[in-house]
């Protein structure tokens, strides 16, 4: 398998494992946002709790040039490591959300 069908696969299985959890109490559904011709993935929480309107991007990835970009996780879950386990090289991993001059060089 080559480098981006292995990316690919593994930011779509760290999203499915992510869309299992679903918020309590909360009239939510889970979309799974899978851009493969752009290489844009999300997983997006769309509906209700009570009268509030619910529309909230969870997790957001990007791959470009052959890495994959974390662009927002509003989980607690330190997804960076998770797509390591999956077989993403850590090099390959640009946390987009922080500062250019925070990230490791």
């Amino acid at each position: 398998m080559d480098k981006l069908t292995q990316y690919r696969q593994a930011i779509k299985t760290l999203i499915e494992r992510h869309a299992r959890f679903k918020p309590r109490g909360k009239e939510v559904e889970r979309q799974r946002i899978f851009d493969t011709e752009h290489d844009h993935y999300q997983l997006v929480n769309v509906g209700w709790h009570h009268v509030e309107r619910i529309h909230h991007c969870v997790m957001h990835f990007d791959i470009k040039n052959h890495q994959v970009w974390i662009q927002h996780n509003s989980t607690e879950a330190e997804i960076d490591k998770e797509l390591i386990a999956l077989g993403i090289a850590p090099e390959d991993i640009i946390i987009a959300f922080h500062r250019q001059s925070l990230r490791p060089t």
